[in-house]
């Protein structure tokens, strides 16, 4: 009986040149479609799926191999008697390789006007059911899903009968396909319909790269990215210069890069082990980033930069004073481009600084589990806020309170920033209590601290970060407030003619 191959693609990339591999090892060419006119306009002897079934395509093409003889001649097994004999009394042909790529479902739903009637119609059905029914019996079927693998298929078939181990791997990758097709279009179902917290939360990535290490060079890591991502994102930035990142270098960089996508005004961010080292917003890039600098040049040495404008030269000549990792920017003029690049082990990459247009979810691996939540895209203006002293903070202290708060909101908790005139001057973070942070932030900004302003990330259960924020001569605190102990550091704030504001909204981040 001749060997029969089952064609049936979207992506149509390399299609002919396996084809005509196929028909010249002695295969018999079955298709559909659009793959069928492609194959017979190269010259090439398909026959139609409807000769194979005997059923015309119905439904405009929704049902066209949805067959028995089409699943029948892929799911029966070579080495079982009974199964043949079924075939043979059927006058079914077993079907031995399998090419199939699926209708372009994530595309569509990329595009800016897609309708749910058009993203519908883009879901296949016939596709997995095809590749799940010859993956399933690989030790038969050779089926191929991607065409970065029709060189070794046709390799393998010309050397004969590809191993099991060869079938099992290519049917592995089937199954991954057929399963990322399907959450993506399980995530867009819970998008249409405002499902919260579905019983079955489907997540599915796409990999980037393989990563040198993890955390630490025992560990082996991996980048993957989301199927559609848009917006600021270091799976869309694009690398032009420097070394290949490594784990820790994109932890920091998404860091730094949610951080400076809180500004609208120029604004630059350095970044050191996930916690801001020090921001800064100007007039221009240039200015900021000087800013940025100042608020502590030692812990921005081996940092991570991210700036929200073009990188000119006079930025470009101040980057490359010192050893930075990684600059982040939506672009860099051609003359900044030729500074920087004369630094060898900087890493320049470029990408969209806006918001993504979805709300999307944080994800956090635990052991047997994950946590998922909405990202902490909270945020609050001078009419959300509530005086809660005496004393109001006059209008540049506004301004700063809340350019802190903005800041203070992406460093681990337990989080204190002091900031003074679009600068910070001092950032403690991650410690078991907020005294003991506000100490480090006070410790690092000095003499600078006097006539400046306090953020913290949650609320005072007591007044001890007041009574040391007045010894540092602290003018102005913001903070969530909502602690039943709330009126002691009112109090405290009053007693040393302190300014304090309420958000009403915290910021913890673990």
């Amino acid at each position: 009986m001749k060997k029969r191959a089952l064609l049936s693609v979207s992506d149509k990339s390399g299609l002919v040149e396996f084809a005509t591999g196929l028909e010249k090892l002695g295969y018999e060419l079955v298709s559909t479609g659009g793959t069928l006119k492609a194959l017979k306009e190269a010259g090439l002897s398909a026959i139609s799926i409807t000769e194979v079934t005997k059923f015309d395509e119905i439904l405009d093409g929704r049902v066209k191999t949805l067959h028995p003889f089409v699943h029948a001649g892929l799911l029966a097994k070579r080495d079982d008697a009974s199964h043949q004999k079924q075939l043979e009394e059927r006058e079914i042909n077993p079907i031995d390789v399998v090419v199939v790529n699926l209708y372009p479902f994530k595309q569509t739903i990329e595009k800016e006007d897609v309708t749910e009637e058009d993203a519908i119609e883009n879901i296949d059905i016939g596709g997995p059911t095809m590749l799940r029914s010859a993956a399933k019996n690989f030790q038969d079927v050779t089926v191929v899903v991607d065409p970065a693998d029709y060189g070794p298929v046709i390799e393998a078939l010309t050397e004969g009968n590809p191993t099991s181990d060869f079938r099992k791997k290519l049917a592995a990758k089937v199954f991954r396909h057929t399963a990322n097709y399907d959450a993506i279009i399980a995530n867009y179902f819970v998008s249409i319909t405002g499902e919260k917290d579905p019983e079955n939360y489907s997540i599915t990535f796409e990999k980037v790269q393989t990563l040198r290490y993890g955390e630490n060079p025992h560990q082996e890591a991996a980048f993957y990215k989301e199927p559609i991502v848009k917006g600021a994102s270091l799976a869309n930035a694009k690398q032009l210069h420097g070394k290949e990142l490594s784990y820790n270098n994109i932890q920091d960089a998404n860091a730094a890069l949610e951080i400076v996508l809180e500004f609208s005004e120029p604004a630059a961010v350095a970044v050191k082990h996930m916690n801001p080292c020090g921001v800064g917003i100007g007039e221009s890039i240039s200015k900021a980033y000087a800013k940025a600098y100042d608020a502590d040049p030692v812990s921005i040495f081996g940092g991570i930069v991210a700036l929200n404008r073009e990188v000119d030269e006079a930025t470009a000549n101040q980057l490359k004073d010192i050893f930075l990792e990684i600059v982040i920017a939506p672009s860099f003029s051609a003359k900044a481009l030729a500074v920087l690049t004369q630094r060898k082990n900087i890493r320049l990459l470029e990408t969209p600084i806006d918001h993504a247009t979805n709300k999307d979810k944080k994800v956090v691996s635990v052991l047997g589990g994950l946590l998922v939540q909405d990202r902490d895209y909270g945020a609050v203006t001078e009419e959300d806020i509530a005086v809660a002293t005496d004393r109001k903070p006059d209008e540049q202290e506004l301004a700063e309170l809340l350019f802190a708060w903005k800041v203070v909101k992406h460093v681990k908790s337990n989080a204190i920033v002091v900031a003074k005139t679009d600068q910070t001057l001092g950032v403690g973070a991650g410690q078991m209590n907020r005294v003991g942070a506000a100490k480090i932030a006070f410790e690092q900004a000095g003499e600078k601290a006097r006539g400046a302003v306090l953020a913290s990330d949650a609320f005072f259960p007591m007044a001890d970060t007041v009574e040391a924020a007045a010894e540092a001569g602290i003018k102005a605190i913001i903070q969530p407030g909502g602690s039943i102990r709330d009126q002691e550091s009112i109090d405290a704030c009053n007693k040393h003619g302190i300014a304090m504001v309420f958000t009403g909204m915290r910021h913890f981040k673990h």
